[in-house]
């Protein structure tokens, strides 16, 4: 599939993506963290200095990522290990995600270990426009990079569903002016039973039903008053509030999403980064752009380990770099033009490439958070499930299960070897058979593996699983964590 794309209109859009970025959270970040309605009227900061603000901060690290290891390398592990490299700060979710891949846990287990009260918060969801402006009018790609992202701190829960939302509705912002359909597609993307999915419909109802927005707000603190502060689902409805009930007005939108409180900074950038790509720069009030300027200001990643954009206009050519490179790596082939766009996500629905994300991301969606893939290989994709929490006692017993996916035309014929700390022994069978993906054949096997601790236990345990075939020259690495 190949498609065509004009250059300066998309320029324009990512470019308004983050001043938007940079305006909304430049607002809001002063009243960051109050928990009664604001009433504000414009900036309260000084002009021309926009405020650091980890929402951005932390996407210059992913556009390291992908710059560095690629769109076809990247998974949820390599970003783990950007954090660990990349990011200092050690807060709520961060902290503890970190601490869990220092572990050895896999993302999404990483997000959900010692996470209760962090992993349906607000990191995630805030830092969805790297992923949405490298996959502009294809929110099916934006997705899959945004759940690798997500997981890390948040596991499978309401913080990646929000992460999840934000990036499928920025990414159709590019192709989509009405906001009320930009949000109702990007629902698609979620479990329509999850709390952020149900906060976002109780404001699309109210606001048909002509219910004034502070009434709306006050719905949602009372729905998820059981959750507490800083969670994504009223935090992502707080943005949705300024999107719809600020019909298109870029200052009103903000004033609103920010007025909510709580979140401050993330509901107002999130809404200003959405409007920003649906209206372009022009669509942005001068005297706002003005005030806010050009510049980023980080606080939250470590720029002395690589040379991350310094400015809006900076990181929105090093974007622009990538978009082919990452179209490519899913199947979809493009060019800039100086025509007017051809070809689109409806098109691309039609392709094996399509119904394989969504798949993908349904089943990422439907898996147990104790669990990860393995994508060493061009052939097989390896899902790793834990029976629970990767915790083992002297003398203890685990079980995990491993299901391999062969993409490739040829069946496969897979030999297994485990290696476990000295005085641990292990039951599994030595081979499974794995057919090739058809029209009526998954392409899929299942490998199971019981683990017995011996009396000797650690703080951290690690087993790896040799997966051979005859069929590829390198083997798949699977490593097992297990806590003492």
């Amino acid at each position: 599939m190949k498609i065509k794309i004009n250059k300066e209109i998309l320029r324009d859009k990512i470019y308004a993506c983050w001043i938007g970025k940079n305006i909304g959270g430049t607002m809001g970040t002063p009243y960051e963290g109050q928990q009664n309605m604001q009433d504000i009227t414009g900036f309260s900061s000084p002009a021309g200095e926009p405020l650091p603000n980890d929402d951005l901060d932390l996407q210059l690290v992913w556009l390291a990522a992908m710059e560095q290891a690629g769109p076809h390398r990247i998974s949820p592990a390599v970003l783990g290990e950007y954090w660990l490299n990349f990011i200092p700060p050690h807060w709520n979710e961060y902290g503890i995600g970190k601490s869990n891949v220092k572990a050895g846990m896999l993302p999404p287990i990483s997000g959900e270990i010692n996470n209760e009260g962090w992993k349906n918060s607000n990191g995630a969801w805030i830092r969805s426009e790297i992923w949405a402006c490298m996959a502009p009018g294809f929110p099916s790609i934006a997705t899959k990079y945004a759940a690798m992202d997500a997981q890390v701190d948040h596991g499978i829960s309401e913080g990646t569903y929000a992460e999840i939302f934000t990036a499928a509705m920025q990414s159709i912002a590019f192709t989509e002016k009405d906001i009320r359909t930009v949000i109702e597609k990007a629902l698609d993307y979620i479990p329509g039973d999850c709390r952020v999915s149900k906060s976002i419909k109780l404001v699309l109802k109210n606001y048909d039903n002509k219910i004034p927005w502070r009434e709306v707000r006050e719905m949602l603190v009372h729905e998820n008053k059981d959750l507490g502060w800083f969670q994504a689902p009223a935090n992502v409805a707080f943005s949705v509030i300024g999107l719809i009930y600020g019909e298109g007005d870029f200052k009103k939108s903000l004033i609103y999403a920010i007025d909510c409180g709580d979140d401050t900074d993330c509901t107002g950038a999130t809404c200003g980064a959405t409007l920003g790509i649906i209206k372009g720069i022009n669509g942005i009030p001068d005297d706002w752009r003005e005030y806010i300027g050009d510049r980023i200001i980080t606080m939250a990643v470590d720029r002395a380990m690589w040379d991350l954009p310094s400015s809006c206009t900076e990181l929105t050519e090093r974007v622009m770099e990538l978009i082919p490179s990452v179209f490519k790596a899913n199947s979809v082939y493009m060019e800039y033009t100086e025509d007017e766009d051809n070809g689109s996500e409806n098109e691309f629905k039609q392709t094996p490439a399509y119904n394989r994300l969504r798949n993908d991301l349904k089943e990422f969606i439907c898996r147990t958070p104790y669990s990860f893939e393995i994508r060493q290989s061009s052939h097989t994709t390896v899902i790793a499930e834990y029976e629970g929490k990767p915790e083992i006692l002297p003398l203890g017993e685990f079980n995990v299960k491993l299901t391999l996916k062969n993409y490739q035309q040829d069946p496969h014929v897979f030999y297994f070897e485990a290696f476990l700390p000295e005085g641990w022994s292990a039951e599994y069978r030595k081979t499974a058979h794995c057919t090739h993906i058809t029209a009526n054949t998954s392409g899929k096997c299942v490998w199971e593996i019981k683990i017995k601790a011996g009396e000797n236990v650690s703080a951290r345990n690690n087993i790896y699983v040799v997966i051979s075939s005859q069929n590829h020259v390198m083997p798949i690495f699977v490593p097992i964590t297990l806590l003492g």
